[in-house]
């Protein structure tokens, strides 16, 4: 009888796990995978590719992993259902499996042992608030120079106050990448983005606020900007591009202007499904971590097969066109301006795959700015919560597998091989301010703008 791939790949990998269990010198250490049939989720973005790319190129099967890609209404269903166990994992904004450890929400230990890529989001206004902006946005050549300061927004802003109307902009959700990066930008051209009090029940984030955000899933900006309920928002890809697309706003600034090669998406899954299932963990990184190099090997030459791929319904399902537009390295900002942006989404270069304790340190350091974090913390809670969360040790055990294989070289992971965890001091946030995760209580009180030291909304 002819055996199946399936059939054929479950049999390899059995005959490796027993010979590692009788002490045979074969490379590979991490045993049969515990659970072979797994269920992700995802949110119909551009920056789930790794998901995609992993099960479409058959790095999954190739682990022995049998895996169904689900698409997810928005966040906090997406949350819900790992924490409840109907997902095995899920494509995460970077805050999710923090904030759940912390009980932000609901509370449940969630890590993460892989993140999914750096940069790939903008923040776009409506073509009202772009008119109005334009006027105060340094020119050259007739073009508006990048990257544009939320201080070109102010006096829009500041016009809506005098007339008694609120100014509103959306976000992806209270723990996302999105919205720190939206407060980031608006607090860097002196605007107050608001506080949240947690301590008495208001998690609106709404408290002394210039400019009022709220919530709005990823698909869902555009027309809800569109319907004039906001006046711009922070999204990933392609939803901004689709503004354009449409007519109906234009992007001021990529998150990579914000802060450089900025940390996005990663992977979570519960603690205790690590603890039950190590090898089934392991050996979900080293797919995933194939899948982020097959995007950025040999100066992105893959990427136009995964805009078709990702255009598909059951991933992103949007215009490959459109997609196309930033992950391809090009970003399109007012009709016609397009702009070369080869690092708007990176999957492998940079060390992008490296679940940094620092960045989880960073993410931490603006829920405590903006009061989600109702209390001030020491230095060492901060670094404490970032190794409860982060796991580079799965990480590194999956690159060991791989390189053991002859799939990657050593040399491709020498710097996170060797790394304690930090990325060292960062100067390249748009406002100059240096940002050294050993010390975040130093970097918070450096900010002009959010609550220092004991300070309470």
């Amino acid at each position: 009888m002819q055996l199946n791939r399936r059939t054929l790949i479950k049999k390899t990998l059995l005959s490796m796990a027993m010979a590692t269990a009788i002490g045979s010198t074969s490379a590979y250490a991490v045993g049969y995978p515990e659970k072979e049939e797994l269920k992700f989720g995802f949110i119909k973005l551009t920056d789930m590719a790794p998901l995609a790319i992993a099960y479409e190129k058959g790095f999954f099967e190739d682990e022995g992993l049998y895996v169904k890609l689900e698409a997810q209404a928005n966040w906090k269903v997406l949350l819900d259902r790992v924490i409840d166990g109907q997902l095995d994992g899920a494509h995460m904004l970077a805050g999710q499996p923090i904030a759940a450890t912390l009980g932000y929400g609901t509370k449940s230990n969630v890590i993460t042992p892989i993140s999914m890529d750096l940069n790939g989001n903008a923040i776009t206004v409506s073509n009202k608030a772009w008119a109005a902006m334009k006027p105060n946005v340094p020119m050259q050549d007739g073009k508006p120079i990048h990257p544009i300061s939320a201080s070109a927004l102010a006096p829009v802003v500041k016009s809506y106050k005098d007339a008694g109307k609120p100014f509103k902009m959306g976000m992806v959700f209270p723990v996302s990448t999105h919205n720190y990066e939206l407060r980031y930008w608006l607090a860097a051209g002196g605007l107050n983005p608001g506080f949240y009090d947690p301590s008495n029940g208001d998690t609106s984030g709404t408290i002394k606020a210039d400019v009022l955000l709220s919530v709005t899933p990823p698909p869902q900006m555009p027309a809800t900007m569109e319907a004039g309920t906001i006046e711009g928002y922070c999204v990933g890809e392609p939803w901004n591009q689709q503004a354009v697309f449409k007519g109906i706003g234009v992007p001021v600034i990529s998150d990579n202007s914000i802060q450089k090669n900025n940390p996005e998406k990663v992977f979570g899954l519960r603690e205790d499904f690590y603890e039950k299932y190590p090898n089934t963990t392991v050996r979900v990184v080293k797919a995933m971590i194939r899948a982020a190099h097959w995007l950025d090997e040999q100066n992105n030459k893959n990427r136009r097969e995964a805009v078709q791929i990702l255009a598909k319904p059951n991933y992103v399902g949007a215009d490959p066109e459109v997609i196309a537009n930033s992950m391809t390295g090009t970003f399109e900002y007012e009709k016609g301006d397009k702009r070369s942006e080869p690092d708007f989404n990176v999957f492998f270069r940079y060390n992008a795959t490296y679940p940094y304790y620092s960045d989880a340190i960073w993410y931490m350091t603006q829920m405590r700015r903006w009061g989600q974090i109702a209390e001030q913390q020491s230095d060492d809670w901060y670094k404490d919560m970032a190794k409860k969360v982060y796991r580079p040790d799965i990480y590194k055990l999956a690159v060991a597998e791989l390189v053991k294989e002859g799939k990657f070289k050593q040399s491709e992971f020498t710097e996170v091989l060797q790394s304690d965890g930090y990325r060292g001091v960062q100067t390249d946030f748009m406002d100059g301010i240096a940002y050294d995760g050993t010390q975040p209580n130093a970097y918070i009180n450096s900010m002009k703008i959010g609550l220092k030291a004991a300070d309470k909304p």
